[in-house]
């Protein structure tokens, strides 16, 4: 895998991100897991990038306290700087150290760095569990941030409510503090009881709109968003409230230079097969963010990765109709494609249209492929696949029984008209994009070569561009990073 746009370290995956920007320089401290048996604990590691396209390992940041110690697993938590030096509040948990309820017992802890994020020194005393009403197994996540106009420090936190129907006890839970030491307790943050929990809760302004984004930990296992004009809410639901689909999860946010970029992971599945289990950890992407008039965001990948793809290597003519009005039509384009490939198409997709959209990977006839397919009836984009897993002998003995992937299902509007459909393929991960706007990142394990078609299905559309491009030759500068290892 080249790695552009993503990242991953050798014989590990990288579990919930910690962004920190400053200097123009992205910090992202990140769980790194192992998966090793036994457990070895879970310590923080550290990339960092420039360029949002080339990451650099700077190797451990916060390591595992030990077998005995509060934090043998490190967390997901939060970075702030007060008066020159950067503070971290993270989560502790191990297995042995059991709470109230009778589930391992998760704490807050605190750390400090007066030498540039290089190394970090504990405050065992500082450290605290869940405040009364709350389960003791679920106090995590926190997330500091300073609330000037009010005068202190605001911490989320991932809790639950020690009563109440089992799948709805989530909460954001709040404490508040003068001097980043000590804490209190204070009034839930968000309180909606409606999700077995809400993980990795941030909060930011911009552009006058206050944003509360949450990983919602239920059946659906995807980043969610709401939206207000002031921090205490109320939290309006916007239309699409998702970053993306099921297999990106725990994004968390960092600016510069006015623009916002979300930083999650893109789930392994069990076994490296497309119908494996999804696992927990896998490789980072990131997604832009962008706002509308009424405060909604749109997604994409950065303009970063877009560019980094600039060599040439097949396209369909412009003005191709594809048009079957009770059947199905395809084009496949003759190139065999490496490992890495961006692909920018357009379709004038004609009213009435059933189905339209990519092939990945196809082989030559079109029958086998992996399908991105725009239905604008139903006003979504949908993977699908085939062949798909076989469960018996007989003809019919297939997985047949779906429609699609089914946790791979992203809303948008596709009325008559012009669409664009991106697409960045890289090994085993795909991270598709309709109009700027709405992402769905996925792996592709079991197909691993092929070619990139279009098709359509019950109605026409006009095929207005299809570019295929490689990564460009030219390397990516990374001489900028150079001082990052030095200094770690």
């Amino acid at each position: 895998m080249d790695q552009r746009g993503f990242f991953r370290p050798p014989n590990a995956w990288v579990g919930d991100v910690i962004p920190w920007e400053e200097d123009g320089r992205f910090h992202l401290f990140y769980l790194h897991e192992s998966r090793q048996v036994p457990k070895i604990g879970m310590p923080w590691h550290r990339v960092v990038t420039d360029d949002l396209v080339t990451f650099v390992e700077t190797g451990p940041a916060l390591p595992s306290g030990g077998p005995d110690a509060a934090d043998f697993n490190v967390y997901t938590g939060s970075v702030v700087v007060a008066g020159g030096i950067h503070h971290v509040f993270y989560t502790g948990q191990n297995p042995e150290r059991i709470g109230a309820d009778g589930l391992p017992l998760q704490v807050v802890l605190h750390a400090t760095s007066d030498d540039g994020m290089r190394t970090w020194v504990r405050h065992p005393d500082d450290t605290f569990g869940a405040t009364p009403g709350y389960e003791t197994a679920d106090w995590r996540d926190p997330f500091v941030f300073r609330d000037d106009e009010a005068g202190v420090w605001r911490m989320l936190v991932t809790a639950r409510h020690a009563d109440g129907p089992e799948r709805r006890r989530g909460v954001i839970a709040q404490c508040v503090s003068h001097d980043l030491r000590t804490w209190e307790a204070a009034e839930p943050f968000w309180d909606p009881r409606r999700y077995i929990a809400h993980e990795c809760p941030e909060v930011f302004e911009w552009n006058g709109w206050w944003y509360l984004v949450y990983s919602e930990f239920s059946e659906s296992f995807t980043t969610r968003y709401r939206v207000s004009r002031s921090l205490h809410g109320p939290w309006r639901l916007p239309e699409n409230d998702t970053i993306d689909g099921r297999a990106y999860y725990a994004a968390k946010s960092a600016a510069r230079d006015g623009r916002r970029f979300f930083f999650g992971w893109i789930s392994s599945r069990e076994g490296g097969r497309d119908d494996g289990a999804w696992q927990w950890a896998g490789t980072l992407s990131v997604l832009e963010a962008e706002q509308n008039a009424d405060g909604s965001l749109r997604f994409h990948p950065p303009r970063e990765l877009s560019a980094s793809f600039g060599e040439r290597l097949d396209s369909a003519a412009s003005g191709t109709v594809l048009s079957a009005p009770d059947g199905y039509a395809d084009l496949v384009l003759p190139t065999d494609l490496p490992a890495a490939f961006r692909v920018d198409a357009v379709f004038d997709i004609a009213p009435g249209t059933t189905e339209c959209g990519l092939l990945l990977r196809a082989s030559a006839d079109g029958d086998e492929a992996y399908v991105l397919r725009l239905e604008p009836r139903r006003n979504r984009l949908v993977l699908d696949r085939w062949p798909r897993r076989r469960t018996g002998g007989e003809q019919w003995q297939i997985s047949g029984d779906v429609p699609h992937v089914i946790e791979l299902e992203r809303p948008v509007t596709l009325a008559p008209g012009p669409h664009r459909l991106e697409v960045v393929v890289d090994g085993d991960l795909c991270v598709a994009t309709v109009d700027g706007s709405v992402t769905l990142s996925t792996r592709l394990y079991d197909r691993t070569d092929g070619r990139v078609g279009a098709f359509v299905g019950e109605g026409a559309a006009t095929v207005l561009s299809l570019e295929i491009t490689g990564p460009s030759t030219t390397a990516v500068p990374a001489a900028s990073l150079d001082d990052a290892l030095v200094s770690s």
